[in-house]
């Protein structure tokens, strides 16, 4: 009989663990090179435009792009209860007031796949077939893959926000950006192992 080296179970699990941390690294860099630098479409008309809250930039890209006329109407995802069109306005001076007219709120999202839902029922409720989806640029990759599964039919124009204090482009200079990348990416790879029921 065959004696088991000592050992060697522990060495099986350190060859795992090093293999699954390469293919974890691997990925990320994979992940790092989907994030958008730019935007790559900035004039097909839209049946909407839909913002998803989470950072100071994304709000005023989306009320600009409305005041241009890029859609008719402006859904807001994941706004805080209590939070209306009149305090949205306020907050962003150089929006038009005239666009109060064109602005629906959505409260009831908590999470980015909460987002898409909400954004679901909205685009449902008033026949929209198509969006132009303003988020973060390292959110996008995940936002995509979300909404896309909710809407399989709806036609999704990214708007990508370029936050300045997520420096991509020299991220691993940067703690807080690695932090948040190795974040956005491990929910990214989630998103795509556990589809939302």
């Amino acid at each position: 009989m065959r004696r088991r080296r000592p050992g060697g179970g522990l060495r099986r699990l350190l060859h795992l663990a090093v293999f699954l941390a390469l293919l974890w690294a691997g990925g990320f860099v994979w992940f790092l090179g989907m994030i958008p630098d730019a935007v790559d479409d900035t004039t097909t008309h839209t049946d909407a435009i839909v913002v998803l809250t989470g950072g100071s930039e994304r709000l005023p890209v989306g009320l600009e792009l409305l005041a241009d006329r890029l859609a008719d109407r402006l859904f807001v995802s994941g706004v805080y209860s209590g939070v209306d069109v009149a305090t949205i306005l306020d907050l962003n001076a150089q929006a038009p007031t005239t666009l109060a007219c064109c602005i629906d709120l959505g409260h009831d999202a908590p999470h980015t796949v909460g987002n898409a839902r909400e954004t679901a029922i909205w685009m449902a409720a008033g026949k929209r077939t198509s969006l132009r989806l303003v988020t973060a640029n390292y959110h996008m990759p995940r936002a995509l893959v979300l909404f896309h599964r909710v809407m399989p039919e709806t036609t999704i124009v990214p708007h990508p926000v370029f936050p300045d204090t997520v420096r991509i482009s020299a991220w691993w200079r940067h703690p807080r950006t690695v932090v948040l990348l190795a974040d956005e990416y491990t929910k990214y790879v989630i998103s795509l192992l556990w589809p939302p029921a």
